[in-house]
């Protein structure tokens, strides 16, 4: 006799590969295997889960189209059944997925978009947060400015694309419009962010992503200061600080290699 956890695999197994027969000791009311009824919860299964995908990534379905996006989710819900009860959380990995995904590989921005859209998600399920106002700083001694570190918000992600990928991003939600892209333009970086209420996507400039990413690990702003001077020479530290804090995505501040609260 099969134990649980082989026939739960069996039944898994068989929601994703029509292939295969209906599950042993599956039976409809009548007391015999109903492999019809079976049939319409795998496609059940299927048709909820690739919705899931459509609404998490409307932008990667409004690029390639229904019939290609559906082939796409097809191919990772075959791989990938969700893990959570939370479907808000089902397709994480969808961009490394397209990555890999041989048909995608004429669309090379392709998975750095769906990595914008994934930010997107995580921002906007992210922990609350208060930001300071820039008045904080006038509050820190000056001899200690050089090992000052930066709470950032929760919410804030960084996606760094080779592509101008925020460009087409923009282009293919709400009401934006389809154009032609230079794709050999130059890449883009994003920071993605939830101050208050809405999930905010702005464009920043070179050096900026290393930057904001090294004060995330809890690197002091000299330390952070110096990663994006390598990407960038000409970086602007005033200037991206005082960005910074006006988007709201600075919530605190302490001292390099502390996690503290605002």
């Amino acid at each position: 006799m099969q134990s649980l956890a082989e026939l739960q695999r069996g039944f898994a197994a068989a929601l994703l590969d029509p292939a295969l027969p209906t599950p042993t000791g599956l039976v409809g009311p009548d007391g015999e295997p109903s492999s019809r009824r079976f049939a319409v919860y795998r496609n059940n299964v299927m048709v909820g889960l690739t919705q899931t995908l459509k609404d998490a990534y409307p932008a990667v379905h409004r690029i390639v189209g229904s019939e290609f996006f559906h082939a796409l989710a097809r191919a990772y819900v075959v791989g990938h059944l969700p893990r959570s009860p939370m479907l808000f959380d089902y397709g994480a990995g969808l961009a490394d997925f397209i990555d890999r995904f041989e048909p995608a590989s004429v669309l090379p921005y392709l998975a750095e978009v769906a990595r914008i859209e994934r930010a997107w998600i995580e921002a906007y399920h992210s922990a609350e947060a208060t930001p300071i106002g820039a008045a904080a700083f006038s509050q820190i001694d000056p001899d200690l400015l050089p090992d000052v570190s930066l709470v950032l918000h929760p919410s804030a992600r960084i996606v760094s694309s080779r592509f101008p990928a925020l460009t087409i991003w923009r282009m293919n939600v709400e009401d934006g419009t389809p154009a032609q892209i230079d794709l050999c333009a130059g890449g883009e970086d994003a920071l993605v962010l939830r101050p208050k209420v809405e999930v905010e996507v702005r464009s920043i400039p070179a050096g900026s992503a290393d930057f904001i990413r090294a004060l995330a690990t809890g690197r002091s702003v000299l330390a952070a200061f110096e990663e994006a001077l390598v990407t960038n020479p000409g970086f602007d530290l005033a200037a991206n600080l005082t960005d910074l804090v006006q988007v709201g995505a600075v919530i605190g501040l302490g001292t390099a290699g502390e996690s503290l609260k605002p």
